[in-house]
């Protein structure tokens, strides 16, 4: 008996050895896949990287041709921030007031598209601070994800400084002005050139909701008005019909009285 147990254990350990290096082939076959697929990604990567520079370069012109139009109606840029869900919670009252003299924005990636790009703020000249444009600048600097960022240091007029917001109640739809100001934006990481894993969610919504389409924001409250307007007017005409209404029953009464 513990000569046959002796050997049944040595065939095991056989079997054992058996499937341990057919696990190991395996494995190293699948390695050699996932080292050729990952070659195709990267070749995938550099074309996507080439297409996007050449529709960035196509692009351009057709956005300064679009910026242009932009500036001929009133308070489009402040129409759109403060109609977007995520922006418009951003700009305080004072904000707001700054925002009229926005004239126009651009976002610019970097000739080489993955090395990052640039959001500026080009204003008229206006009483709260000299510049006559605001950028942000972000810098990739390699595949993890870091950046460094860079923003224009406010020169403000005296008197005048990073406004702040007041706490106000909602109203009706129109949603809470915020605390603090937008403009903390760009003071926020002046002192912090590399940024591991941070991304800045106010520059991406912006480049990436914001900028390829404004006008969408823009209508939004020109809806929003429309709505509110016709809202208004039913009201008014609700109102104007209960009077008529309260009239004929009051002809109807000295009808009643008259032929007593």
């Amino acid at each position: 008996m513990v000569a046959d147990k002796g050997k049944k254990t040595k065939v095991e350990e056989e079997n054992a050895e058996q499937i341990d290096s057919e696990l190991v082939l395996s494995i190293e076959k699948l390695q050699e896949i996932q080292d050729e697929l990952e070659k195709i990604n990267e070749e995938a990567s550099e074309k996507v990287l080439e297409v996007e520079q050449k529709y960035s370069e196509i692009r351009k012109p057709v956005y300064d041709k679009r910026n242009d139009i932009i500036k001929s109606i009133p308070d489009f840029w402040l129409t759109a921030f403060i109609s977007h869900p995520a922006l418009g919670e951003l700009l305080s009252e004072e904000d707001q007031k700054i925002f009229r003299y926005l004239s126009s924005l651009e976002v610019e990636d970097f000739k080489d598209v993955k090395s990052g790009y640039s959001i500026t703020f080009n204003f008229s000249p206006n009483p709260y601070f000299e510049d006559n444009k605001l950028t942000k600048t972000f810098t990739f600097l390699d595949d993890d994800g870091s950046m460094k960022i860079t923003a224009t240091s406010i020169k403000w007029k005296e008197g005048m400084g990073i406004p702040n917001g007041v706490n106000h109640e909602k109203k009706g739809n129109k949603r809470p002005l915020a605390e603090e100001s937008f403009f903390t934006w760009f003071s926020d990481t002046q002192e912090k050139d590399t940024i591991d894993g941070i991304q800045d969610e106010v520059a991406e919504i912006i480049k990436e909701d914001l900028w390829p389409n404004p006008l969408t924001y823009f209508n939004n409250e020109a809806d929003e008005e429309e709505f509110e307007g016709d809202e208004e007017g039913k009201e008014d005409d609700d109102s104007e019909d209960d009077e008529d209404d309260q009239e004929e029953d009051d002809d109807d009464e000295d009808g009643d009285d008259e032929g007593n």
